[in-house]
This record gives C-alpha cells, structure tokens and sequence, in this order.
C-alpha cells in the first residue's frame, strides 16, 4: 500500500498536478491512501481560518481530478490517533535523530523563535506513514530522510517492544512533468510563493491562466528548441504542454516556429487540462455537505485501518487499558 500526502501551504497549482495529482489518478491502486496533510501546515504562523479554507479547496481538488472518494481523508480529522501514535514515536527517537533533519537545520536551528513543531514534525510525518500500515512511500529526494527516519523508528520499536509496525520505504515516483515558474523558470512553481505572477493555479480562471502563459519567461534566441539547460523557459512552456498533451517535449518543440505559438499552445493546454477539474472543484466548495461526509467517511475508514496498530503499541509500551472493558471493569469494582 502507498501513502501520499499534499500539504495546504497554498492553493493547488499546476505543479501539484502534472507532478503528483495526475499520477495518483492513474496509477493508484485499490489500497493505497492519499491525504491532505494540514497539520504540517502549522510549524510555521499561520492563519487559522486560511488553513481551514484551503484544506477544504485540496480535498475537493484531489476528488475533482478522480481520485475515489475511498481513498481520500484529512490528517487532522486522525488528530487523537496520530497525536498518540507520535507521542509514542517521539519516545522511541532521539533528539539528535531529529534535529539531523534538513528542513530543521535550514529553517529551524539557532532561530529565534522557531516552534518546537519544526523539529518533531518529521515524527508525526512517521506517524502519518505508520499508522495504516503503508509500505511504500513515493517522495522525491528532500523528504527521503523522513522515510528514513520513519524506518528507523519502525525497526526499533518492532525490536524493542515486538513487531507492530510494517517498515515502510520511499520509492522514487514515476518522473513527472517538471513544472517550473513561469516568470522565473529556475525556481519550480510553487503553491507558497510569495509572488503568484508566474505560477498557474488550479482555480485560476481562462482568462488568467491565458495571461500568465503570454507573460512567461523565454528567452532571446531564435526558433523552438528543447534546451532545459541553455533555455529553461522554453524547455518549461515544452514540458507543461507535454504533461498536458502527452507526447516528448523535444518532439513537440518542431510543432512550433514562434514563441507566441507555443505559449498559445501552451495556455490551450492548461485551460483545457484544469477545466473540468476547476468546475468540479467548485461545485464540491459550493455544497459544504458533501465534502463534510468525505471527510467524516475517509476519517473513519483510515482510523479502521489504523487503530488495531495503535492499540497494539499502547498495550505493549505499557500504556493504556490491557484489553477492552478492562478500565470500565477496574472502575465498577474499585
């Protein structure tokens, strides 16, 4: 079974997409879960209100874009599982273990300031990957230490306490389009940038996306040509419209013997691929109801995935009631 997760840092982008939504529609299985990962989205300040508002636009574009009402939940709604779970795991890792993490070195170490969640939130991460028992993780190279670290917990707590935990491993996914800025093509699009000039949003409306695209950042040269290296922006124009289309960026580029050609391509593309997915997305944010059931469905069924693990690691820490009934029983009889 796979886990993948999508934090609400931002608005869903074409990035998040082409890289990662589209493939999970295609190439997801019958087992494997897929979740908004909300939590994560508080190591830094944050407004609790936007949180909310943007947790409830991510899962209603991953069930816009197809992916099976069944496989979808929100990590908050697991707060008391997870938040047990990874108290359990913050007392099987070390504070070295954590603080090696990359994102604590770069952001955290030695600011002034910095919440204690940017260090151990790699442990709840171990718990997000622990808790339903995935054994395949997909992340690209900046979240393979956590999976790392995720395995190391798994291997010890099995040997110390007895084995409850499958130990996971990251699998490096399928390569995806590789969606760059559009204003500035070195830095890949992203959902929390400070500046959303070159990035195209899923709920961006034709219009927008048509401007953004006529606006992106070639380069001085002559003449189409798949050059990642030389010319990024136009290599960038030729990967979206390929992730889009179909077909190799290279091969595309002989369709074209203008800029202004393929960036109309391009936005023909985008606007096309988004749209029914921009409609649905709307409408789902339009019925609060509906997305209130997916939510309290998907929450109940990744607790039942999860639960008996949960259960297990508590009885064998020595933590918690011994069997069902047993607290009620000893409480009756005192």
């Amino acid at each position: 079974m796979r886990l993948s997760g999508i934090t609400p840092s931002g608005h869903a982008q074409l990035g998040n997409h082409l890289g990662a939504i589209q493939r999970w529609v295609s190439d997801g299985g019958p087992d494997d879960l897929y979740f908004v990962s909300d939590l994560h989205a508080m190591t830094t300040t944050h407004n609790p209100g936007r949180l909310r508002a943007r947790t409830s636009e991510m899962l209603a574009v991953l069930l816009a874009s197809g992916i099976p009402a069944e496989r979808v939940f929100v990590q908050s709604d697991l707060a008391r599982e997870l938040g047990a779970l990874t108290w359990i795991l913050e007392c099987t890792c070390s504070y070295g273990e954590a603080a090696r993490m990359i994102q604590f070195k770069e952001k955290g170490s030695g600011q002034p300031g910095v919440r204690l969640s940017l260090l151990t939130y790699p442990v709840l991460m171990a718990a997000d990957i622990l808790l339903p028992g995935a054994d395949e993780v997909p992340v690209g190279e900046d979240q393979n230490q956590h999976v790392e670290l995720a395995r190391a917990l798994a291997r010890r707590f099995n040997s110390t306490y007895g084995e409850v935990f499958t130990v996971p491993r990251a699998v490096l996914p399928p390569t995806g389009a590789r969606v760059r800025d559009l204003a500035d093509p070195e830095r890949k699009m992203s959902k929390s940038a400070r500046d959303a000039a070159g990035v195209v949003f899923v709920l961006d409306e034709p219009d927008l996306i048509r401007r953004k695209v006529r606006r992106a950042v070639t380069d001085g040269s002559t003449g189409v040509a798949y050059a990642p290296e030389e010319r990024p922006g136009v290599a960038n124009l030729l990967e979206i419209l390929a992730g889009c289309r179909g077909g190799r960026p290279a091969d595309l580029a002989g369709e074209f013997t203008s800029y202004g050609a393929l960036k109309e391509a391009v936005a023909d593309a985008v606007i096309e691929t988004l749209r029914p997915i921009r409609e649905r997305t709307v409408e789902l944010l339009a019925d609060p109801g509906e997305l209130a059931q997916v939510r309290a469905e998907g929450a109940a069924r990744a607790v039942e995935r999860g639960e008996h693990r949960l259960s297990s690691a508590m009885r064998l820490i020595g933590a918690g009631a011994q069997h069902p009934g047993a607290l009620t029983n000893a409480i009756t009889h005192a």
